[in-house]
Order: structure tokens, then C-alpha cells, then sequence
């Protein structure tokens, strides 16, 4: 290769970084991300029996989350700052006005009908709570007070409870963990964290009173599925028959029994993992959590380099709910976490949790991106 051969590939190259830069899209997210997705179609078109509509209707959704992606990536950091007081306050209303008129949709009043479409506010509050706690804690002086961290726990919990009140203990579940992963990345001591566990362990007997009869059902059902087999613990004897039936290498994809043959329930949304497990065994499932790892290691990486305080706590937030979304999920199905109806991100059929996930991604490249830009 001669020196203008040189010359000429380097050129090609920085041209070709510049017109990521301007578009705002961090390449190894992205491809990352498309990788994930394009398995999930994959896995959702053998879940749902080889149905076209659903995929195609999710690949729609994808389409649309995309989008929302790219809007997200070039809006500068700093006018998140300026929305995350009113988006949580607006999230807030919403999440009260679910309670009031809030629409049926699996089972619970989760969502509000606009007319042209259905509205899941609870997933709207999952980049509200992060994104508010970032902007609150890049005011003040770390490291964190007991009245900071008290005011912290006030936000967090109070749509939290709104959430599991729809019921959609879940997606509240979530909400906490969007909020204090937000809270230890501030500098939450390990006394603080001994403190709040502590508190956790006394209120939980007290929970059990206020939980619906269904959630306690699922908790007992996880402690032993095996009482009643064929009534609460069904969904994960036979999420864990599928797995286990899959063995090294999976009975091939559309070739899984206990997903094509109607036992495994909730087999394209909740328990999708579970046909993973059974059509492309260990070794295919070891891929799919690769490539969730790789994912969040880019996020984390983001996290990192990131230019002050509050992209730092909110990309590290929404980094982490995605980790803790993915790991209920795979742990529910796996029967080592109680089912809390946690959809595994970016693979089960859904609407708007897919719009939400890939919004915090478009925040994400949005930190990487104009953190570049101002050279830091």
C-alpha cells in the first residue's frame, strides 16, 4: 500500500465518523441493537406460531421506535435538563388520571385512550424518574445527605405505588429500580444502602397486606410452583420444561414443542425467553444474553465517558433499568425470581415499552454524541 493509499483510507475513514457525528448515532449501539432486534423478530415469528401480522406488526413498532430514537439522539443534553421537572410532573398526572379513566388492556386499567392510539403512562415515568433525579442531584453538592436521599425516595416511590396500583407491580418494580440505580450511581453510602435494605426487610410483611390477591399468589407460587401444578404454578413448570428441553444446542428454530403445541403460555410476550431456551438451547441463549451484555457494556461505557454529573447519573440510570429489565425477565422465566409480568426488552410483543427503551437509547447516543462535539 503506498502513502497516498494511506492518505486516501484515512481520509475515507474520518469522513465516514464525521457523518455518524452529524446524524448523532453511536455505531456500536446501533449495530448492537439491530443484531438484538433482528433475533427478536425471529424468536417472536417462531413464538407466535409463524404469525406474519404479529411481526410484521412489531416490526412496524420497531420502525416507529427507530424514529423516536433518531429524534431523541439530537435533542442536546442540556434541554433535557430543562424538560425533566415537567415531564415528571406530567407523568405523574397522567399515571393519577389511569386511576380514574384509565383503560383495560391485559387484564387492568394501564392505559389512557387518546382515540388515535393507546397510551401506557407508567412507561413514560421510566424516563421521567432518571432523568429528573440526574437534574435534581447536578444542582446540588455531592455527596448525597440523608435529606437528599429522603427526597430522592419520595420520588421514586410515589409513582412506584401509582404503578402497582393499576396493578402493574412489574412495571412499579421497575420504576424503583430506574430510580435507585439513579440514586447508588449519585454516591449512596453502603450505610445508606444497609439503612434502606433494612427498612425494605421490615416494611415487606407489612406489603403483604396491601398486595392484590393474585401478587401474593405469585409469590407463594415461587417459593413452591409445584403445589399446584396445573392452576399458579403452570407458567413456570412449563417455562422451565422448555428451557430444559432445549439442551445444548435447541431443537431448531419453529421446532419447539411446548411453544407450538399451546403449553407454554404467554409465549410470545412475557415467557418469549423460554422458546429461545427451547429452539436454540444454551448455546443460542448464551448469544441473546451477549448480546444484551454488549449493550449495556457500550451504555456503561457512555456512562463513563460522560461530560458532567447529570448525563453521567442518566445514562448510567437508564443503562441500568435496562440491565435490571432484561434480568427479571430471564429470572422469572428461569424460576429464580418471582413472575412479575416483565417483558423481556426489544424481543416480546408489545408498543410501548419497545418506543420507551429505544428513547433512552436515542439518550444515550445524544450524551455520546454532543459530548464529542464539545470535545470533551
Amino acid at each position: 500500500m503506498t502513502f497516498s493509499d494511506i492518505l486516501k483510507q484515512k481520509f475515507s475513514n474520518e469522513r465516514s465518523r464525521s457523518i455518524w457525528q452529524s446524524l448523532h448515532i453511536d455505531v456500536p449501539l446501533l449495530l448492537a441493537l439491530i443484531l438484538l432486534v433482528l433475533l427478536g423478530l425471529l424468536i417472536l415469528y417462531s413464538a407466535s406460531g409463524q404469525n406474519k401480522d404479529i411481526v410484521q406488526q412489531q416490526g412496524i413498532r420497531f420502525g416507529i421506535a427507530a424514529a423516536v430514537m433518531f429524534v431523541f439522539a439530537q435533542i442536546p443534553p442540556r434541554t433535557y435538563q430543562f424538560w425533566a421537572l415537567p415531564l415528571y410532573l406530567i407523568g405523574l398526572v397522567l399515571l393519577v388520571a389511569v386511576l380514574i379513566v384509565g383503560h383495560m388492556g391485559n387484564g387492568a386499567p394501564r392505559w389512557l385512550n387518546l382515540g388515535f392510539f393507546k397510551f401506557q403512562p407508567s412507561e413514560l415515568m421510566k424516563l421521567a424518574i432518571p432523568m429528573f433525579l440526574a437534574w435534581h442531584f447536578h444542582k446540588i453538592h455531592l455527596p448525597l445527605k440523608i435529606r437528599s436521599v429522603i427526597f430522592a425516595g419520595i420520588i421514586i416511590f410515589v409513582p412506584a405505588i401509582l404503578a402497582a396500583k393499576q396493578p402493574d407491580l412489574g412495571t412499579g418494580v421497575i420504576l424503583m429500580v430506574a430510580g435507585l440505580s439513579v440514586l447508588f450511581l449519585a454516591g449512596l453510602s453502603f450505610r445508606f444502602m444497609a439503612i434502606l435494605t433494612f427498612i425494605i426487610a421490615c416494611c415487606t410483611p407489612i406489603l403483604w397486606f396491601f398486595m392484590h390477591n393474585y401478587q401474593r399468589q405469585r409469590v407463594l407460587t415461587f417459593l413452591n410452583p409445584e403445589k399446584d401444578p396445573l392452576g399458579n404454578g403452570y407458567h413456570i413448570i412449563q417455562s422451565k420444561i422448555a428451557i430444559g428441553s432445549g439442551g445444548m444446542f435447541g431443537k431448531g428454530w419453529l421446532n419447539g414443542t411446548q411453544s407450538h403445541l399451546h403449553f407454554l403460555p404467554e409465549r410470545a410476550t412475557d415467557f418469549i425467553f423460554a422458546v429461545s431456551g427451547e429452539e436454540f438451547g444454551f448455546v443460542g441463549s448464551s448469544i441473546l444474553i451477549l448480546l444484551f451484555m454488549i449493550i449495556i457494556a457500550r451504555g456503561l461505557v457512555i456512562t463513563i465517558n460522560a461530560q458532567d454529573t447529570f448525563t453521567r447519573l442518566l445514562a448510567g440510570g437508564l443503562t441500568l433499568t435496562f440491565f435490571f429489565s432484561f434480568f427479571i425477565n430471564m429470572g422469572m422465566v428461569t424460576g429464580i425470581l418471582p413472575v412479575v409480568g416483565v417483558p423481556l426488552p426489544l424481543i416480546s410483543y408489545g408498543g410501548s415499552s419497545i418506543v420507551t427503551m429505544m428513547a433512552s437509547f436515542g439518550i444515550l447516543m445524544s450524551i455520546q454524541t454532543h459530548r464529542k462535539l464539545l470535545g470533551t
